[in-house]
């Protein structure tokens, strides 16, 4: 018998190979395209606020440790994109990133509220965003300095209250914006401060008398001794449900006067479920989300991040990538009557 000619093995040998290759399994044949593809890859982590805050720290922190949960470890740096109070790095996100899952963003909370009202400046679709995950969902609070004698919404119902803010599409100033005009505060915002560690600052500098929104997680991180020596009080709390260490402190909807006022303060409120999400492009494509949002949920376990995050006393209660979006995607949607009367009070053109 003729043994087969040593370029005929080699072509039998081939196709079989060829034939292999193309009979793998879908989802392993895409796993390894996405470890390919992230591989000696330096991603960015995109954070809209200036160092220092808690947007700041969840980012870096975000990115020392997910790396090591995406297909291939890429790199994660991050980089600081302040600007118009969130709309500069959504913008950026929207329109100049490269749409093939290698940036990430920790967007700014109020990014689906300000769209589904129009608010100027948006020009992106947080529903087209791939969101991954979402850190924590501590609610926000309106606080007041010990020096001023506001200790209780009713007393800043009586006297007024000045708070600052980092702009007008920010959560600092439409808290007490909505309060003003469906409660009755007193309530006279500062806006244009850097950042929320600039507003702190005013705040020991006697500036200003509070804050117009900052959540818990960011208050017991950042600054627990002021809650252990008194030096600030909770006004009111921006969720949906009473957190359990504050059920003393109002919800703002459980506030309002008439339904209609209740349904534009839980719209404001809804934004809390995604306080600290993580997005990625437009047009990722869908196995890389997937593989983010599966390396996101498995950093939210990590024993090494979850104890970097304790030393920080940093809140994490995370929610998936796939129910972030369906938040973001609700906001959005809300009925026109609640979009146009919710415009109307945080854009300051009347009640």
């Amino acid at each position: 018998m003729r043994s087969t000619p040593l370029r005929a093995r080699a072509r039998i040998i081939f196709a079989g190979l060829t034939f292999a290759s193309l009979a793998l399994p879908t989802g392993l044949a895409q796993a390894q395209g996405v470890s390919d593809f992230y591989r000696g890859r330096t991603m960015t982590m995109v954070i809209a606020t200036s160092p220092g805050g808690d947007y700041d720290q969840r980012g870096r922190l975000v990115a020392r440790h997910m790396n090591r949960h995406i297909p291939g470890e890429p790199t994660i740096a991050p980089q600081n994109m302040p600007g118009g109070v969130g709309l500069a790095a959504a913008n950026w996100l929207a329109s100049v990133a490269p749409r093939d899952g290698s940036v990430l963003h920790m967007i700014m909370q109020n990014m689906p509220a300000h769209q589904a009202i129009g608010g100027s400046g948006a020009r992106f679709d947080v529903r087209k965003f791939g969101f991954v995950g979402n850190t924590t969902n501590s609610p926000n609070l309106i606080t007041a300095w010990h020096t001023t004698g506001v200790r209780t919404i009713k007393d800043a119902m009586e006297r007024e209250l000045v708070v600052g803010a980092s702009g007008t599409a920010t959560a600092s100033s439409y808290y007490p914006s909505a309060l003003n005009a469906l409660i009755g505060t007193k309530f006279r915002i500062v806006n244009g401060y850097p950042g929320g560690n600039d507003v702190n600052l005013a705040m020991e500098k006697g500036e200003v008398g509070g804050r117009g929104s900052n959540s818990l997680a960011s208050w017991r991180s950042g600054h627990p001794h002021w809650i252990a020596q008194g030096k600030i009080h909770f006004l009111a709390q921006i969720a949906l449900e009473r957190h359990p260490d504050l059920a003393d402190v109002p919800l703002i909807w459980e506030l309002a006067k008439s339904d209609e006022d209740r349904e534009v303060l839980r719209f404001i409120c809804a934004d809390v479920a995604i306080a600290r999400a993580l997005v990625t492009t437009p047009e990722t494509p869908p196995a890389r989300l997937e593989a983010l949002r599966r390396a996101f949920d498995a950093t939210m376990k990590d024993p090494d991040f979850l104890a970097e995050a304790g030393k920080m006393k940093m809140d994490i209660s995370p929610t998936r990538g796939e129910e972030a979006q369906k938040v973001a995607e609700a906001i959005v949607a809300a009925s026109p009557a609640v979009l146009a009367r919710a415009k109307v009070i945080l854009e300051g053109t009347g009640k």
